[in-house]
């Protein structure tokens, strides 16, 4: 495809929830010619699937080391109260969920090529006190064992805390919020046994703030979003008026705090619905001591950006580091951030039913391999994330030698993705239907 083509094909509605969207959005594709119509009839049959409807979709795919496909479809927001839909656009920004873990990391790997931090060191040497599970006191927690989810630090006793409670008292032994430990693993010390941990990232955020002296919101936005003039971040009360009126409100026909699922019931915002007011600052911020706990920026989930942004970012990882012509990281780097450092191998961690396999840093490795492949019939190995959460789902996927890769951002689901499964990995079946259809027609398509 020649660079700075784009095709609108065809205006696509929502099955079964047109009456609620006000309007017809139209998908914007663009890639191959002769794979361009079918794609887009392609994706908006998966987003129309009475099985499991989607509210809004973005996606993205790069090919050859360019952007190859874009398509948007549905609604960004779904009109209520008097108030008109909007439809997503390529510059619709979704809270990515678990994503984000990626995008901090290549923050702390700059924090990391400036000399401020070190992957092998104590990390409560970061954090002015002792990281240390206290079943396994001798055993020191290092940010490599923080980024592959082998630190020993678990779930259990939340991830997300109020801006005035300092993660200190979360950690050692004898603070308000330790309880009985439940945030430490009873059994095999550091860096030996994999257990997918939110809570990880919340140490790491909070260490970054620690070694810059930066709040954790504005710190990434120093790191990479201005570098690279990327649109979006983790605090949306900091958005500007475009960003915030183009971000995407995520959606599920699920009660907000409960399990009850009516896929013939409406649309239930879940996060970021800012059409009555704008979004509020993190509570207790403006007292807030840096360095404490930078969990209420959710360095775990909290990022918010386009799929053309994460194309962007796509890009960088894959030409070295570079993006127009600027070095935001070194070559060195990212070889060692997407060096494999976890692989399951039967009885060295929890695979949360065969979604996680291979990790390195910050960043999950798919390898090509039956019932963990992106697509189907396989043929596609890739590093990167996945993200579920309030609805939303995301993926990001790269090929980095190949040049080759995809994301996908889908704003709310009608059904739980958890009862409508996949066929032949761990992912929802429509998760792995956009991914097939990306790479046959666009990946895999003829050239042009």
């Amino acid at each position: 495809m020649k660079q700075g083509r784009r095709a609108v094909l065809g205006m696509a509605l929502l099955g079964g929830v047109g009456h609620v969207f006000g309007g017809a959005p139209k998908p914007m594709v663009s890639g191959p010619p002769e794979s361009r119509t079918a794609l887009d009839a392609e994706l908006t049959a998966i987003a129309q699937a009475p099985e499991c409807q989607l509210s809004s979709m973005s996606v993205l795919a790069v090919r050859d080391g360019k952007v190859a496909c874009e398509f948007q479809s549905g609604q960004r927001f779904i009109g209520t109260g008097g108030l008109p839909s909007k439809a997503a656009n390529e510059r619709t920004l979704y809270r990515m969920a678990s994503i984000s873990k990626m995008m901090t990391t290549l923050g702390l790997m700059r924090l990391v090529e400036d000399g401020k931090l070190a992957l092998d060191a104590d990390a409560g040497t970061y954090l002015g006190y002792p990281l240390r599970n206290p079943r396994f006191p001798d055993q020191p927690i290092t940010l490599r064992s923080l980024l592959s989810h082998t630190s020993t630090l678990r779930d259990e006793a939340g991830y997300s805390f109020a801006a005035a409670k300092s993660l200190k008292s979360l950690l050692l032994p004898g603070g308000e919020l330790h309880g009985n430990g439940a945030m430490w693993a009873p059994t095999a010390p550091p860096g030996q046994y994999f257990t997918y941990s939110n809570l990880n990232w919340g140490v790491i955020g909070t260490i970054m703030e620690r070694v810059s002296g930066e709040r954790f919101d504005r710190l990434m936005k120093r790191l990479l979003l201005d570098p690279m003039a990327l649109h979006g971040g983790y605090n949306p009360a900091e958005f500007s008026p475009e960003d915030l009126s183009n971000l995407a409100t995520l959606y599920r026909k699920r009660t907000v705090d409960t399990e009850i699922w009516d896929t013939a019931g409406p649309w239930i915002p879940q996060v970021d619905d800012y059409s009555v007011r704008p979004p509020a600052r993190p509570a207790g911020i403006e007292t807030y001591e840096i360095g404490t706990n930078a969990t209420p920026f959710s360095p775990t989930g909290g990022m918010r950006m386009s799929a053309r942004d994460m194309g962007k970012v796509m890009l960088m990882l894959m030409n070295d580091g570079k993006h127009e012509g600027r070095q935001i990281l070194r070559p060195a780097t990212l070889a060692t951030m997407f060096s494999q450092q976890w692989a399951y191998n039967g009885s060295n961690g929890n695979t949360d039913n065969g979604l996680f396999n291979y990790w390195g840093l910050g960043n999950q490795h798919f390898v090509d391999k039956p019932g963990m492949q992106l697509v189907e019939g396989g043929g596609f190995a890739a590093v990167g994330h996945l993200g579920e959460a309030y609805g939303l789902i995301s993926v990001f996927a790269a090929d980095l030698t190949g040049k080759n890769g995809m994301v996908v951002l889908v704003g709310g689901v009608s059904s739980d993705p958890e009862v409508y499964k996949g066929k032949y990995s761990a992912m929802p079946r429509f998760e792995e239907q956009v991914l097939t259809a990306l790479h046959r027609r666009v990946i895999v398509g003829k050239k042009v």
